[in-house]
């Protein structure tokens, strides 16, 4: 996306080394157990947090981290400094599984949150500790193409056609790239094709792949920035972003069915516990059930969990094409069919039947 995009993003200290020792040792020294201690810490000191997310939140939390930090001065006197990482949502989960030292994960999928579960550094339940799946937002998949359309591309099948070149991440590193081929195969499905002609026409598309890029933004930079492909396919509010901050030069397209994607938040118990940072991360988390950060998320083109504050930015149009951001603000379509991940039974069984390796992917993406 565009340079001034990315230079307002991450306002703190660069990522790389420094985040392996994030967290404040003073915090953690002066922070005795219990949620009401946290606030008998001394007066001034920094709170530092790290919150390990996937690419397209960017923009919401360069601005949510502001609200926290505002709310949490006023809640409890103390001034916290929020610390992002963004890339595909799979390589950053195996960053944190590795070593890297998130407080808080904010990833695409709780698929790639169970891979830090599974390293041993956040306990069992984390889907039961905030509300709806301890998933505040949402979004679905949806495609962007060049003004006009000019490839006529309506639905998963045109992306079939050996005259479409396709943009989408690898899903292997990005969980948004997860979302992209489920939302497919599905399609495939209501079709009425059975698994084998499934798997063709999933390879037919990959096979019109230009470029696999290793996370959503990456995928959006290939063909927003350097033109490359007729048609991405898209988080929501990247394709959103790319239609605000290009007036005239896309569309979106929502086709008939996709998928409800879920991104899932959780503490990350054992790296909060060794900081000193586990009633700030929790509050963290909690607080994006907010009215006001629930606001924060719907601006930034997700779908918000509360319903009253969903319903305000609902669409009323029958139309799939979307030219422009709507100047009312209602711009969340629901003229469009979603299953979830249930229907394939769960992550653990659709990263057995769909992404580990020599599954389905390997299988239509490497012959």
């Amino acid at each position: 996306m565009k340079k001034k995009r990315f230079l307002s993003l991450i306002v703190v200290a660069a990522i790389g080394a420094s985040l392996l020792g994030c967290g404040n040792s003073a915090s953690s020294a002066s922070v005795a157990e219990g949620s009401d201690e946290i606030k008998a810490s001394s007066a001034g000191e920094v709170i530092e947090l790290t919150n390990v997310s996937y690419d397209p939140t960017r923009e919401l939390y360069a601005a949510y981290n502001e609200v926290f930090a505002k709310h949490y001065q006023e809640e409890f006197g103390q001034t916290v400094e929020v610390t992002q990482s963004h890339g595909g949502s799979g390589k950053q989960a195996l960053e944190v599984a590795n070593g890297l030292e998130a407080d808080v994960v904010t990833l695409a999928l709780e698929g790639d949150v169970q891979v830090v579960a599974d390293a041993g550094l956040i306990d069992d339940g984390f889907t039961a500790e905030f509300d709806v799946d301890s998933s505040p937002y949402t979004s679905t998949i949806v495609f962007l193409v060049r003004s006009g359309n000019p490839k006529k591309i309506y639905d998963w099948n045109d992306l079939t056609r050996k005259d479409v070149g396709v943009i989408t991440p690898n899903p292997k590193t990005s969980g948004g790239a997860m979302w992209n081929y489920l939302a497919a195969w599905y399609y495939f499905e209501q079709a009425g094709q059975n698994d084998s002609q499934i798997l063709d026409s999933i390879k037919q598309l990959y096979s019109n792949v230009v470029v696999l890029d290793s996370g959503a933004r990456g995928a959006t930079t290939s063909f927003v920035e350097n033109k490359q492909g007729d048609v991405l396919i898209a988080w929501e509010n990247e394709a959103f972003l790319s239609l605000k901050e290009y007036p005239g030069e896309y569309e979106i397209v929502v086709p008939s069915v996709s998928i409800l994607c879920q991104p899932t938040v959780a503490v990350v118990d054992e790296v909060a516990k060794k900081h000193g940072t586990e009633d700030v991360a929790k509050e963290y988390l909690s607080y994006l059930y907010s009215d006001e950060a629930q606001q924060i998320e719907a601006e930034n083109y997700y779908r918000p969990s509360t319903k009253s504050i969903y319903d305000k930015y609902v669409s009323s149009t029958d139309s799939n094409t979307i030219t422009e951001v709507p100047a009312d603000g209602k711009w969340i379509n629901d003229n469009i069919t979603l299953t979830d991940i249930n229907h394939f039974g769960g992550w653990t069984k659709a990263r057995a039947d769909h992404f580990a390796d020599g599954a389905n992917f390997d299988r239509i993406y490497e012959q």
